[in-house]
């Protein structure tokens, strides 16, 4: 990434800013050539990760948080991240869809992503897609996940303040007591109050809360009501993502988190990196003599894999010889 274009990355150029996420998501050397550019420009930046189930209103609750925000002269970029077909591959990016009333504000810069196959909800280069808008300077990142319910826990570790969406009506009163979820939430919000049943989801929402440990000075999640649809609540749920802000930094604890999400980024890197490279090294055809030893109960499946580990190790393993 030439000087140039770390420039206009830096001064907030939209063109540069997405060539910029489009090399990260294609991975490798250009991905590796943004971020090294850039990294010293990061830092900044409040994320905000925003998770739950399907159909609870999130991508609409992100669109009504960004308004707020921009009404407060706040630049922000959102990464939606939408799920892939396991059979085609491709994604429908519903979520800038439903953000189209975004489009044309200049202090807003919304990508969407597929998850092309990585699971906790994130795509493998959301990580890298926040430290690009970090560095083109937007104060507030949303980060949307997938929204596939509890597998997505993977954003707590990404995010300075995340945000649990529920709805009533869906089941979600059961949903939220399972652990996961509920642990990972630094503000919970009912969207879609303007139901019959969200008394109830609020109830079994706070009676969780109350039987969890807790010390003096620890932060207890907020339980908020919110109709996305037409902003209820909303302005409250951004005064509320302040105040966390603001116990992380008086606490101390904004540097742990950002610690925490550089450590789970850096073990993701290394397990996208080691994985690469054994699979690299390994000759596709005779992999399929290990692939018929499973199946025929010859070998079980952790003893095939340390005969891969250790052919990456010494280089002497049959497996990794040249095709016949």
């Amino acid at each position: 990434m030439n000087p140039e274009s770390v420039q206009q990355l830096c001064a907030g150029n939209p063109r540069a800013v997405a060539r910029a996420i489009s090399a990260v998501e294609r991975g490798g050397a250009a991905a590796r050539a943004v971020i090294a550019a850039i990294f010293r420009y990061t830092g900044r930046a409040h994320v905000i990760g925003v998770t739950g189930a399907p159909g609870t209103g999130k991508s609409t609750l992100v669109n009504e948080i960004a308004k707020q925000y921009r009404r407060r002269g706040q630049r922000v970029g959102i990464v939606a991240v939408d799920p892939t077909s396991p059979f085609s591959g491709g994604a429908i990016l519903g979520d800038r869809l439903r953000m189209q009333d975004l489009s044309g504000d200049p202090g807003v810069f919304i990508r969407s992503m597929a998850t092309r196959g990585s699971l906790g909800g994130l795509a493998a280069a959301t990580s890298d897609a926040v430290q690009v808008l970090d560095a083109a300077g937007f104060e507030i990142v949303l980060v949307e996940t997938v929204g596939a319910g509890q597998s997505e826990v993977e954003i707590a570790a990404n995010a300075h303040t995340t945000i649990v969406v529920e709805a009533p009506g869906m089941g979600d009163d059961i949903q939220a007591i399972k652990a996961g979820i509920l642990e990972i939430a630094d503000l919970l919000i009912v969207n879609k109050a303007d139901h019959d049943e969200v008394s109830a989801t609020v109830a079994a929402l706070e009676m969780n809360l109350n039987l969890k440990p807790q010390a003096e000075n620890d932060w207890r999640p907020p339980v908020l009501k919110t109709i996305a649809l037409t902003g209820a609540g909303v302005a409250d749920a951004v005064e509320w993502i302040g105040k966390h802000r603001a116990y992380l930094e008086a606490h101390r604890l904004l540097e742990l988190r950002e610690r925490a999400r550089f450590r789970a980024e850096l073990e993701m890197v290394v397990q996208r990196e080691l994985i690469t490279r054994l699979l690299r090294g390994v000759n596709g055809t005779k992999i399929e003599t290990l692939v018929e030893q499973i199946a025929a109960r010859e070998l079980d499946v952790y003893a095939a894999a340390e005969v891969l580990v250790g052919g990456i190790q010494n280089g002497a393993n049959p497996i990794f010889a040249a095709t016949d």
